[in-house]
């Protein structure tokens, strides 16, 4: 299986403009920019585009792996924070936070399904820097 995605870009680095398509069309000329990336701009960006596909990756492998021991979540909310150093123009981390409501889980098996699906969902595996996870069951 192959997923496309297309990105143009126009301009300089400071004041040029992009724009991000996706095969689904869910992002179509999706505009992207310096200063959505490294200030307070309205575009997205690929750090952003990082983040959200860790977290719906993660959310998925996550409830695969609970219905694979027994459990049925009624949510699973993720959000992933990717840090980059400016300086150096690398990211650094992804950081899931789980907040999660799970019927007749202990603590125990939570965490085991959670740092398995933090350790192997395909997103944190084709990922090389640190990945941290909070998780809470609620």
């Amino acid at each position: 299986m192959k997923r496309t995605a297309n990105a143009v870009w126009s301009g300089s680095l400071k004041d040029g403009e992009g724009a991000i398509s996706t095969q689904s069309k869910v992002l179509n000329e999706s505009e992207y920019s310096f200063h959505s990336r490294f200030g307070d701009g309205k575009s997205t960006n690929p750090d952003e585009l990082l983040a959200a596909a860790h977290a719906g990756c993660f959310a998925m492998a996550l409830s695969n792996i609970l219905g694979e021991a027994g459990y049925t979540p009624d949510t699973l909310n993720v959000t992933a924070t990717v840090s980059m150093d400016t300086d150096k123009l690398e990211l650094t981390e992804s950081h899931l936070k789980l907040k999660a409501k799970i019927p007749n889980i202990d603590t125990d098996k939570f965490m085991e399904c959670a740092n398995a699906a933090k350790d192997n969902c395909p997103v944190s595996k084709a990922l090389s820097f640190k990945i941290t996870m909070d998780a809470e069951l609620q």
